[in-house]
C-alpha cells in the first residue's frame, strides 16, 4: 500500500522501519522540523527524520498542516492510508480525509484511559497494573476513534517508563505492522470506545518532579519511577553545607518508618507517611546516575538526616 507515515520521536522509528520491511511503499515521511539542541544549539533533526533519511525517503516538516496549501501537498501523496505516531501536530479535517482509507494512529495505552500526551508515564505514575498499545482510526477529537487491533502488556512493579516505553515502541511496531496487513486484505474492523473510564494522559510538567515524602511509600515510588528517567524526579538533601538537587533513576518499596523523609538507615532508605522507600540508583546535577552506596560514599549524608 501507499502510505505517509507521520512521526517524530524515537518511539515511532520502530513502526516506520516495520512498515518499510513489510514492502509497503511509504512515499512521505512527515516529522516535526529540525530544532536546536545540544551546547553548539545546531538544528538537530529528529529521529524520525535521520531513519527516512536512510531509507530514502521524502521529508517534509511543516510548522502547521492547516490550510489548503499543506492539504493539497498531502493529498498529491494519493496516500491509500497514513499512519501516525507520536508526531506532534493537530490533524485538521483535510488532512484526516486525504487518504482513501484514513489515517491510523498508534497510542500507547489501553483507550479510553489515558488519551493524551503522556500515557506512559500517567499510567506508571497512577500504579496501573496494565497498560498497552492500541490501534485506531483518527477523528477530530484527542485520541477519541474507534479502535481497530489492541495489544495489552502487564505492567512490572519496578518497571520505569523509560523499560516501558521501549517495550511499547517494539510491540506497537509490530502491531501497526499486522494492522496494515489486514487492511490491505479488506479484514480490519474497528470498535467505539467505550465512553466510560476516560482519563486523560496530561504533559508532564517539571513543577511535578519533586518527590514529596509526606505522601505513602507506593505513591512516592510510582513517582519516582513514572518520571525515570527524565525529567527525573527529584530530592534535595544538605551536603558539604548546601542543598543539592538529587535526581533518583530507580527505586523500590522497603520497610521502616520515621518521619517522612528522613534516612532510615545507610542504604538511602528514607521514611514516608505509611513506610519507606530504598533509593536504588540517583544522580547529582552535573554527575553521571550511580548507586545509592557510591553516592553515600561521596555525600556523607548519615543516618537520621533529612531530606527535602
Amino acid at each position: 500500500m501507499r502510505v505517509v507515515f507521520l512521526g517524530t520521536p524515537e518511539f515511532a522509528v520502530p513502526t516506520l522501519s516495520e512498515i518499510v520491511a513489510r514492502g509497503h511503499e511509504v512515499v512521505a515521511v512527515y516529522t516535526r522540523e529540525p530544532a536546536a539542541a545540544g551546547r553548539g544549539m545546531n538544528d538537530r533533526k529528529s529521529p524520525v527524520h535521520q531513519a527516512a533519511e536512510k531509507f530514502g525517503i521524502a521529508v517534509h516538516h511543516p510548522k502547521t498542516l492547516r490550510g489548503g496549501e499543506a492539504a493539497a501537498l498531502f493529498r498529491s501523496h494519493v496516500a491509500n492510508v497514513a499512519v501516525v505516531v507520536a508526531y506532534g501536530l493537530i490533524l485538521p479535517k483535510s488532512i484526516l480525509d486525504a487518504p482513501a482509507q484514513g489515517c491510523l494512529n498508534l497510542h500507547a495505552s489501553l483507550l479510553p484511559r489515558w488519551r493524551g500526551a503522556a500515557p506512559i508515564h500517567r499510567a506508571i505514575m497512577a500504579g496501573d497494573r496494565e497498560t498497552g498499545v492500541m490501534v485506531m482510526k483518527m477523528e477530530e477529537g484527542l485520541d477519541t476513534g474507534p479502535v481497530g487491533l489492541a495489544e495489552r502488556i502487564t505492567i512490572p512493579e519496578n518497571i520505569t517508563t523509560g523499560e516501558l516505553h521501549d517495550k511499547l515502541m517494539l510491540t506497537g511496531a509490530d502491531l501497526m505492522g499486522r494492522a496494515l496487513a489486514a487492511l490491505e486484505r479488506g479484514s480490519l474492523s474497528f470498535t467505539p470506545q467505550s465512553s466510560d473510564g476516560v482519563t486523560y494522559a496530561n504533559k508532564i510538567d517539571k513543577s511535578e518532579s519533586k518527590i514529596d515524602w509526606s505522601k505513602p511509600a507506593r505513591e512516592v515510588h510510582n513517582h519516582i519511577r513514572g518520571l525515570s528517567p527524565f525529567p527525573g524526579a527529584w530530592f534535595e538533601a544538605g551536603i558539604d553545607g548546601k542543598p543539592v538537587r538529587v535526581k533518583v533513576l530507580r527505586s523500590e518499596l522497603s520497610v521502616g518508618s520515621g518521619a517522612p523523609g528522613t534516612l532510615l538507615d545507610d542504604h538511602l532508605t528514607v521514611a514516608t507517611s505509611d513506610g519507606a522507600v530504598r533509593l536504588i540508583e540517583v544522580q547529582r546535577a552535573g554527575a553521571k546516575a550511580m548507586g545509592a552506596e557510591e553516592f553515600l560514599r561521596g555525600a556523607k549524608i548519615e543516618k537520621g538526616a533529612k531530606v527535602a
